[in-house]
């Protein structure tokens, strides 16, 4: 009786505006009835055969949310199409490449005893629009350095159209001077100044890629929006928030338990957006102060999470120092569970530690970054976002409309 009332309240929760992929396994939902402080790892389903569940495509199947707009023009010209893989996450490119109903490009990439970078296409792409699918994920130096030669590669065999397509955009945090704070009493600060005699990385990166020869950028989920214009090319956001949206849609969670967290006040714009999407949620912010690069303390909460479940909404996890931190003020408010979502795991040490810690119920990611084996624990999802881009590359391709994917 219990559990069909909450399925039964649960129904409003996603009533707002939500468009489906349709990459998840119903079955797979699971149901907490009792408020908890810790989450019990004994009873996680996340794992099939000692590896976390990773939802992907069946073949070709469409996200239901693109099915409209696809079903007006479904033939596909891929003569001029070519798709390349870095060495950086070849999952996904394959992936990507299944979805349009594509192989991958022929490309050696080698890297010679002195670490130096050797690229050479094993194909003719000569008139033709070229999409190099490359994260600059760790090691970012290598893979950004490697994407820079792909793009050297394909400028000098006369492709007509380059496109990076970077799944995660490293150097993306070096996007501005930091601040010089002055706090008043114990919640306010204003900003006095800029930092002196700091460069800003991210406009310097897409320079490099700009001058490598890139005519356009594919990007996801960028650390923040104004990277936008760092480049003097069209840039493509693609926001992955749809992807784990519809993952959320699996769970029986009611609507009125639910709230949506921002770790930090920098990411509200971002949590706001997501908790409109879950029938506009109520959000809570947790308030940080920083003290130094991959350090924070949690000070205080705005909001209410009492005997509520909290999703923790973020771009990215590196070393997991914020959302640990946020996730155990949560369960000293009175969080009943607590669930994190990210686009980009970068899962730098300890973050492995602090997210498998029984502190989170769930924490669901995407696939932009791959998750070595060894990093895999019980409450890990990887959500695959190789339908996403694959559709955007078509567009893209066809001169057709982006931002409709996700109206």
């Amino acid at each position: 009786m219990a559990s069909s009332l909450l399925q039964s309240s649960s129904s409003s929760l996603f009533a707002a505006n939500l468009p489906t992929l349709g990459l998840v396994d119903h079955s797979r939902a699971r149901i907490s009835l009792l408020p908890t402080v810790k989450c019990d790892m004994s009873e996680s389903s996340n794992l099939v055969n000692g590896k976390p569940i990773i939802p992907v495509l069946n073949e070709r199947t469409l996200p239901k949310f693109m099915e409209s707009a696809r079903s007006e023009k479904t033939v596909r010209n891929s003569n001029r199409l070519k798709l390349f893989s870095g060495t950086a996450n070849p999952a996904l490119s394959q992936e990507i490449a299944r979805y349009m109903g594509l192989e991958l490009g022929k490309i050696s990439i080698k890297r010679f005893a002195d670490g130096e970078i050797y690229v050479q296409l094993q194909e003719s792409v000569r008139g033709c629009n070229v999409y190099l699918i490359q994260p600059t994920c760790p090691p970012a130096n290598e893979n950004l350095m490697e994407l820079k030669i792909m793009i050297d590669a394909c400028r000098r065999a006369s492709a007509k159209n380059i496109t990076a397509v970077i799944p995660y955009f490293g150097y993306a945090r070096a996007d501005r001077k930091a601040s010089i704070l002055i706090f008043f009493e114990k919640y306010f600060f204003l900003p006095l100044q800029t930092q002196g005699r700091e460069s800003i990385a991210a406009k310097l990166v897409a320079n490099l890629i700009t001058k490598a020869g890139a005519d356009r950028v594919l990007a996801c989920d960028l650390h923040s929006g104004q990277s936008m214009g760092y480049f003097d090319i069209p840039v493509d956001h693609v926001h992955c928030q749809p992807v784990i949206l519809d993952y959320l849609a699996s769970k029986t969670i009611s609507s009125s338990d639910l709230v949506v967290v921002s770790p930090d006040v920098g990411g509200v714009a971002r949590a706001r957006a997501f908790a409109k999407k879950l029938s506009d949620a109520p959000l809570a912010i947790v308030d940080k102060r920083r003290h130094g690069h991959n350090v924070a303390e949690v000070m205080n909460l705005i909001g209410d999470v009492k005997g509520k479940v909290a999703v923790m909404v973020d771009d990215m996890i590196d070393t997991a120092g914020t959302i640990a931190k946020g996730a155990a003020l949560l369960h000293e408010e009175g969080a009943r569970e607590v669930y994190a979502c990210c686009t980009h795991a970068v899962f730098s040490p300890p973050a492995i530690e602090r997210l498998s810690g029984g502190l989170f119920q769930e924490v669901i990611i995407t696939n932009t970054i791959p998750v070595a084996e060894k990093n895999y624990f019980p409450q890990l999802t990887i959500l695959t976002v190789a339908n996403l881009l694959g559709e955007t590359i078509w567009r893209i391709h066809d001169d057709s409309s982006v931002s409709s994917i996700f109206q």
